[in-house]
């Protein structure tokens, strides 16, 4: 029977080296340094067993994805496209983009995408098949902040983003940015970046529109961690070990 298979589990510095966190050696000097924890409890010891679909791993207090059939992607959404996995009307969208991934499809038959962006709106889109973390990621209640990046009509005052910050009352509520600021000023329109933790349909549009300034061009450029940075329209990308923990943590998992 192969380790893997063993009834009582696999060695924890064999699971961290297979997940990346660091070759087996290191991760036994983490392990010795009590920088590493299972369910909740801080394990020193060598000999200890784990099963990777079952166990809670952390390092240094961020989670460790540990399943190999669990899969995390980032896509730089471009504009026009669907936040969808289908669609009937044959308009470009998310799924199309998967068709060709077979190594991805594959292992992820339950792939879905973490909250939808507009049509008109490009950017940072995460896709999983990860239930429980694209549930958290989703609800408000755990205030996961969303970077947006906007080309505005016009140079926004001095008062604007003191009014976001306190909170702008729109049909469905009051809606408050947790920070806003001018990224570049050119002839007639600004670029400004503004985070919030709302998922509200429209609501960054509305928010700019509420002050004066109709959005021209909207882009996401961050879901709490993870960052768009280079990343080109309509490439997918896996996220890193680092990226997924620090989503984990954004949700507190």
């Amino acid at each position: 029977m192969s380790d893997s298979k063993a009834p009582d589990g696999v060695r924890l510095q064999k699971v961290l080296a297979q997940a990346g966190v660091a070759s087996r050696r290191a991760s036994e000097e983490l392990i010795a340094a009590g920088r590493v924890s299972v369910d909740g409890e801080t394990v020193r010891e060598m000999g200890r067993r784990v099963d990777p679909d079952t166990a809670i791993v952390h390092v240094d207090g961020a989670r460790i994805v540990l399943r190999d059939d669990q899969v995390y992607l980032a896509l730089n959404k471009p504009l026009g496209m669907l936040s969808t996995m289908s669609d009937e009307k044959g308009r470009p969208c998310v799924g199309d983009l998967l068709l060709d991934r077979v190594e991805i499809m594959a292992q992820a038959q339950r792939l879905f995408h973490v909250g939808r962006l507009d049509a008109d709106t490009e950017g940072l889109l995460l896709l999983t098949n990860d239930g429980e973390l694209g549930h958290r990621l989703m609800h408000p209640s755990y205030e996961v902040t969303k970077t947006y990046v906007a080309e505005i009509m016009g140079q926004p005052a001095r008062d604007v983003g003191k009014r976001l910050r306190e909170g702008i009352d729109l049909d469905d509520g009051a809606v408050t940015v947790h920070s806003f600021k001018l990224v570049d000023s050119l002839p007639g329109r600004s670029m400004v970046e503004l985070v919030l933790h709302e998922g509200r349909k429209h609501v960054v549009r509305r928010l700019l529109d509420e002050v004066g300034h109709p959005v021209q061009r909207l882009i996401r450029t961050a879901v709490g961690g993870v960052q768009l940075g280079s990343q080109r329209p309509g490439k997918l990308r896996p996220l890193n070990n680092s990226e997924v923990g620090a989503l984990y943590k954004d949700v507190g998992l």
